[in-house]
């Protein structure tokens, strides 16, 4: 990659938001400055910045224990939902009845079912990591059994004539074309294991001795120290980009070595 096109792709992808963010933080200012706004009830970005480093030995264990959590949730979710999708691509009549199900599971709210995963899995890190893996499920089942589902007629009738079995025709044809769909829904659910991890800390928790940043958001929200909220939540937030991030890298060297040509037009 040349100098160029680093710099090209630098400027179309990293300065927009760096400059929308520095937009943000100077509006913050001068309205926590214009308007007066008590701490308690609004902080000061420089604030928040000083409670970001007195709290970034906290942060950064805290981060350590959501960020596996949600890397654990994460490649749960992948492997289960991409093997689910292969099972529906199979079966219409196992697609019809399973799928309203996933749906439902989904929809349902985590405070809902945090009280059975505590009774299931007791209090700890399997219950965070649980809770991130159902919330980050459903983007990657969808989006695989659609990719398997979406095939080109032709190149279904060209392996029907070459007497090609299911299990060859869903290897070789099935599964290639559904790559895109599954890292679509890998990129989708790389920021819900994140936001499950953080929920699952929430309500489900690791005990008095660990605790993540759902845990610290919890805490300073009880102690009513605003601008060690804002913290958490900026840390939480920034966490969340750097995974999605991540993921965005990986699936786009996936696709670049998978595929001749420019990826975008394949999905």
């Amino acid at each position: 990659m040349t100098r160029r096109t680093l710099f090209s792709a630098f400027v179309t992808t990293v300065l927009p938001p760096v400059i929308l963010f520095g937009i943000v933080v100077i509006s913050w200012h001068f309205a926590v400055t214009w308007f007066r706004l008590k701490p308690y009830v609004f902080p000061h970005p420089l604030a928040v910045w000083q409670a970001m480093g007195a709290d970034a030995p906290i942060l950064g264990r805290a981060i350590v224990y959501t960020g596996s959590a949600a890397l654990c949730g994460f490649g749960i979710s992948l492997v289960l939902g991409t093997l689910i999708a292969f099972v529906f691509a199979q079966s219409r009549m196992i697609r019809a009845s399973a799928y309203p199900y996933f749906i439902f599971l989904q929809t349902v709210p985590v405070v809902a079912i945090a009280p059975l995963i505590v009774r299931w899995c007791g209090y700890g890190y399997q219950s965070v990591v649980l809770v991130a893996a159902i919330l980050s499920l459903f983007p990657i089942l969808s989006n695989g059994t659609q990719g398997l589902l979406e095939i080109d007629p032709d190149l279904l009738d060209l392996f029907r004539l070459n007497n090609a079995s299911r299990w060859q025709t869903l290897i070789k044809l099935r599964f290639p074309s559904a790559v895109p769909g599954i890292l679509a829904g890998a990129r989708t659910s790389s920021g819900l294991a994140v936001v499950g991890a953080i929920v699952g800390e929430y309500f489900v928790g690791y005990g008095s001795e660990r605790f993540g940043l759902g845990i610290l958001i919890e805490t300073t929200i009880n102690s009513s120290e605003t601008d060690r909220l804002f913290a958490a939540i900026l840390t939480s937030t920034l966490f969340g980009i750097a995974i999605f991030g991540l993921i965005n890298l990986i699936s786009a060297t996936i696709l670049r070595r998978w595929y001749d040509g420019p990826v975008e037009h394949r999905r």
